[in-house]
């Protein structure tokens, strides 16, 4: 339909006094029938309220033929001499349809709010981004002064300020607000731009505006600026309580409408740290702040003690070492606040109206301190996970004050976080066993000894199973066990067997002890290890022990008994010779390897903790890990003197489906029918994929081993998560890449070989070597 303007004259009584023919187009009423009516007549709905003056804004009319006409009327006041209004001219036209132009589409759905004003600050323009901030529609803000649409406040004000400041300088600006909208239930953080907009003669039209919710990085600003303070005003003196109360200042209010400290009993005049009960937790309140004069908030005096229960967050922060967020409605938050208000002096409701709670442990140098809670009354806005962060950032800050003021053993924090930074923290992924492991650092006042445990893959699916403990505690203890860590691992990739690889180990700790202590006293260097290998194709385990107890084994039928076995010297003794012991295992079985600590003890009987220790491992358990926890309560006394590490294992079995082997014939005539014969194998198991590398890897492993090895010579693949391609000779010989120069005519197999698949080596074997080649396979 052709667009369409209205125009229509009301004097100051509401009679229609002019009417034009686009009235009549838009209405059906002809003037005749207009003019001398009231306008209120016409109208379909009564208008919205409109204050004195010029304004824009939708009214709905009665067409002539009964049906409702929505409009988008301008009203202009005429004044008289005396400068009152005499009546209004109109002007109206059909409310604009959708933008069809790409800068309409692009104003209308930008994802910022943006909003046009005229001179007078009243609304002409609006997007969708800003009606969703104001609540409400653009029809019914459109002509209608800023003033109107907010509350009478600051920021308010101030955004009012700068719509006639850019109209009255046609300067634009730019501004930071940190205020609320009508339809956020929450103040936000807006970067706003206006400029001016004018027409051809330079004059100015309009102010027009783009508002960008800045919210996230002003908060990141405002906790970054509360860090920066932390650390000028934390620590400033040597006081535990002290330093509690500088925290408290921080959190207090710009973080928390109350927050409180608690610390360990340990932490104020305790030698050493007990390890965090799985049960019920009693802290010590050192220093808490309100917003409140009197902190009312606090159910615990200063310096009393209090239990918190287990599903309480402040202990599920300490036993868990995070930060836990907990809000109004959740059971364990209902659960808790109503049992603090119970327990308050005569019923009082201290914390309502709390509606988040955040609880973050105090942990410097791998010690867990205490806890540190902030709850939120006044304060609109829930906790979330950058609060979180921010909240441990800011705790590890002040946890560390605090360690430095209670000036705790230096030596032995410094021990234990070395000892848990040289532990594996995450086994590697393979599929000879399945592992679960357990370690306890001693609680005494010795230190933290040298106990170590390590779970290392190696070549055919192998796995090599590692537990060691070093002679003393603290420091050089620790420092020695993480030497030892690497040399294992060290030897373990060379594919030595066990018994050699002790040999070697124990000639490295005789050297290292001689190095540190002139030769004077060898044996203080000293330490024991197990080291066992377990093939999932054979299904044979292979051990070895130097001076270390020997491992349990559960067989699937249930029956539990340690491996019979010549433990051999402790390293460091040198010159005495270590035997290995081999022996077959049923797919499922579980071998426990542990450190002296589990059974060992002043007032201990060995003979009796190793039958505890394999009834143990017959108890009924859904995982390995259980069977861990099992383990521990069933054997350990409650105040365990020494480390302990526990590693369990269990077995599982490459079938006979999943490896292939083949004698070759020493005759270069038939490398082609073993490549062949590869090839159908990788048919077989639906790796058609790989065939390629593969013919390629086997075809130059078993050319070199025909042309520089020995009979008897055999290939083997074994498809586990990684297919494996092994060449073994009668050789023990080992090969080694070099760079072919171009006149050369071989040379480049083992470069090949090395290129095209994950990784490569070679081992010794009782008749020879084996070279083999790994490729990775595409998850099915």
């Amino acid at each position: 339909m052709e667009h369409v303007v209205a125009a229509a004259v009301v004097d100051a009584r509401g009679i229609v006094t002019g009417w034009s023919e686009g009235a009549r187009l838009l209405t059906g009423h002809p003037a005749t029938e207009a003019v001398g009516r009231a306008a209120a007549d016409l109208l379909a709905e009564d208008p919205p309220p409109r204050a004195d003056g010029a304004w824009t804004g939708p009214v709905v009319v009665r067409h002539r033929d009964g049906s409702p006409v929505r409009l988008t009327v301008t009203a202009c006041p005429l004044l008289g001499p005396d400068g009152r209004p005499t009546g209004y001219t109109l002007t109206a036209e059909r409310p604009r349809p959708p933008e069809q132009t790409l800068a309409g589409r692009a104003f209308q759905q930008a994802s910022m709010s943006m909003s046009v004003f005229d001179p007078r600050q009243r609304y002409l323009r609006l997007n969708e981004v800003a009606c969703k901030v104001m609540g409400v529609s653009e029809d019914v803000l459109l002509g209608r002064p800023f003033p109107e649409t907010v509350e009478d406040a600051e920021h308010s004000r101030g955004f009012n300020w700068h719509l006639r400041h850019v109209t009255e300088t046609g300067r634009p600006v730019r501004y930071e607000s940190f205020t609320g909208a009508p339809s956020l239930n929450r103040e936000h953080a807006w970067s706003i731009e206006m400029w001016p907009v004018r027409e051809d003669s330079g004059e100015v039209s309009g102010v027009a505006l783009a508002a960008f919710d800045s919210t996230e990085s002003y908060l990141a600003r405002q906790r970054l600026a509360l860090l920066n303070e932390a650390a000028a005003s934390i620590g400033t003196t040597l006081d535990v309580v002290r330093t509690a109360e500088e925290l408290i200042g921080i959190l207090v209010p710009q973080f928390a409408d109350f927050a409180s400290v608690d610390l360990l009993d340990w932490v104020l005049g305790a030698d050493e740290p007990p390890p965090v009960p799985d049960g019920e937790i009693v802290l010590r309140r050192v220093a808490h702040g309100s917003v409140r004069d009197g902190a009312p908030e606090a159910g615990v005096r200063l310096g009393d003690t209090d239990a918190y229960p287990p599903y309480s967050a402040p202990a599920r922060a300490l036993r868990e070492g995070r930060a836990i967020l907990s809000q109004a409605g959740e059971p364990d938050f209902m659960r808790w606040f109503a049992e603090r208000d119970a327990s308050a002096p005569e019923g009082r409701r201290y914390r309502h109206g709390v509606h988040t709670m955040i609880a973050v442990p105090l942990r410097a140098r791998g010690t867990v301190l205490g806890v540190a809670v902030g709850i939120r009354v006044a304060h609109p806005d829930d906790y979330e996970a950058d609060d979180a962060v921010f909240a441990e950032e800011l705790a590890s800050r002040a946890a560390v004050c605090i360690d430095n003021a209670r000036r705790f053993a230096r030596e032995r924090t410094t021990a234990l976080a070395l000892q848990h930074s040289l532990l594996p923290r995450g086994l590697p992924g393979q599929a000879a066993v399945e592992v679960a492991h357990r370690y306890l650092p001693s609680g005494s006042t010795a230190g933290i000894g040298g106990d170590w445990f390590d779970v290392i893959p190696l070549s055919g699916s192998r796995v090599a199973l590692v537990v060691g403990d070093v002679v003393g505690h603290g420091i050089p203890s620790s420092a020695t066990m993480g030497r030892l860590c690497m040399a294992v691992r060290t030897l373990a990739d060379v594919d030595l067997p066990p018994d050699e690889l002790l040999t070697h180990l124990d000639d490295l700790v005789t050297h290292l002890a001689a190095y540190d202590d002139g030769g004077d006293d060898v044996a203080e260097l000293g330490a024991t290890c197990l080291y066992a290998v377990y093939d999932p194709v054979s299904r044979r385990l292979t051990l070895a022990a130097a001076g270390h107890p020997a491992p349990a084994v559960v067989l699937p039928d249930g029956t539990a008994r340690l491996v019979a076995m010549t433990p051999g010297p402790p390293l460091g003794v040198g010159g005495l010779p270590f035997e290995a012991v081999e022996l077959e295992l049923p797919e499922g079985s579980v071998v426990a390897l542990y450190t002296d600590g589990l059974i060992e003890g002043r007032d201990r009987d060995v003979d009796r903790a190793t039958g505890e220790l394999c009834n143990a491992l017959t108890a009924p358990a859904a995982t390995l890990d259980a069977l861990c926890d099992t383990v521990l309560k069933a054997v350990l006394p409650e105040e365990p003197g020494d480390d302990v590490a526990l590693l369990l294992a269990r077995t599982r079995a490459l079938g006979a489906d999943q490896v292939a082997t083949w004698d070759v014939t020493p005759d270069p005539a038939h490398v082609a029918a073993t490549r062949q014969a590869a090839t159908e194998q990788l048919t077989a198991w639906g790796l058609e994929e790989a065939a390629f590398v593969t013919e390629l890897v086997v075809s130059e492993l078993v050319t070199n081993a025909i042309r520089y090895g020995a009979a008897p010579i055999q290939l083997r693949l074994i498809r586990d998560r990684t297919l494996i391609c092994e060449v073994s000779d009668g050789s023990s010989t080992s090969p080694h890449l070099r760079r072919a120069h171009e006149s050369d005519e071989g040379g480049r197999g083992l470069l090949l070989v090395a290129q095209l698949t994950q990784r490569w080596g070679s081992r010794q074997t009782d008749r020879g070597k084996t070279i083999w080649a790994e490729q990775t396979l595409e998850p099915e």
